[in-house]
């Protein structure tokens, strides 16, 4: 099964090689031979021999699970995601008389970083800003403030004219 796993096309590189050195330590060769053979560190072919001695053709795969595990789960990455997607609790809304009205008075306005980790401990997530930020960019999901300034309903409004130049010409030096 190793000599199959040697030659093997559609397999892990990683387990292919690995069933090489196996194959190359059983033909005789040293460990330095092998892994200046493979381009491997000595200290790195003996473990993976020692591997393979002790658990056999699983020894040889690799181990998966590595790394530190997520603190909170896909549920709740998504419930935070869902949050960006609400209307913020403090926000004003028209209503039909034409009365301004906000679910929650003192709530933000728009949705932060730091309102959105609020928000979600609320729910029970455990989560800072710094994740929210993660979490948000990963998904593509915007979550910066907008800026009231640049628009308005309002028929009288004048925007802010023209923006500067994207280049300022630089002092005369003397």
């Amino acid at each position: 099964m190793v000599r199959r796993l040697s030659r093997a096309r559609k397999a892990p590189r990683g387990a292919v090689l690995r069933a090489r050195m196996v194959e190359l330590s059983w033909a005789g060769l040293r460990v330095p031979a092998i892994a200046d053979e493979l381009g491997w560190g000595r200290k790195t072919e003996r473990r993976w021999l020692h591997r393979f001695n002790h658990s056999g053709l699983h020894g040889l795969e690799d181990l998966g699970g590595q790394g530190r595990k997520r603190r909170i789960t896909e549920a709740e990455r998504s419930r935070i995601i869902a949050l960006v997607k609400q209307v913020p609790p403090g926000r004003l809304e028209v209503q039909p008389g034409g009365d301004l009205w906000a679910a929650d008075q003192p709530g933000p306005a728009e949705w932060t970083r730091d309102s959105l980790a609020a928000r979600a401990r609320q729910l029970g997530i455990e989560v800072g800003r710094s994740q929210v930020r993660r979490i948000l960019l990963a998904e593509g999901v915007r979550w910066r403030r907008t800026r009231s300034w640049t628009g308005s309903k309002d028929l009288d409004f004048v925007g802010k004219g023209r923006g500067s130049s994207a280049c300022t010409p630089s002092r005369p030096r003397a």
